[in-house]
Formats: structure tokens, C-alpha cells, sequence
């Protein structure tokens, strides 16, 4: 059995998952990494979840993404943060 690549072509609107420990600061911090990196996301359409245990959350912002350049500088600026356990 193969597995074939997906290709993403770019631009196109990307939905991103962030998860990390429950903390007041969390959500501003990781929209703050995203208005930098994709700035104009749309912040009615985010989503915001609380862990059955009540110890993570996860935020999932849809974006629009420019490249693959873009995503990878995101998603290292998400974990630089050292609040994220997980992009996805």
C-alpha cells in the first residue's frame, strides 16, 4: 500500500488547531502570534474548547494562507511561545 502526498495549493483558507494547558493568558497569546503572522484571520469563526478534564484547551483559527513559508513560521512562533503542546 502507498500513500499518496496532499498537495495544498496556496493561496487557500487554512484552518489551524492550537492545544495547550488551560491558562488565562493562552487564547491572547496564541491570537496575538496569529494576527502577526496571518494578519486579517477572521475572528468571528474561531474556535474555542475546554478539555473534558478542564486542563487544555484548544483554539482552531481558520486563516488565509499565503504558502507553506507562512505556515511553518507560525507554527514555530506557536511553540516559541512555550504555552503550546500541539499545532495541528
Amino acid at each position: 500500500m502507498t500513500q499518496e502526498s496532499v498537495t495544498i495549493e496556496f493561496p487557500c483558507e487554512y484552518p489551524v488547531k492550537v492545544l495547550g494547558r488551560a491558562r488565562a493568558d493562552f487564547q491572547p497569546v496564541i491570537l496575538e502570534v496569529f494576527e502577526l503572522h496571518a494578519p486579517g484571520f477572521d475572528a468571528e469563526g474561531i474556535q474555542v474548547r475546554a478539555s473534558s478534564g478542564g486542563r487544555f484547551t484548544s483554539i482552531t483559527v481558520t486563516i488565509f494562507a499565503t504558502g507553506p513559508q507562512q505556515l511553518t513560521s507560525l507554527h514555530e512562533a506557536l511553540m516559541e511561545t512555550g504555552l503550546v503542546s500541539m499545532v495541528l
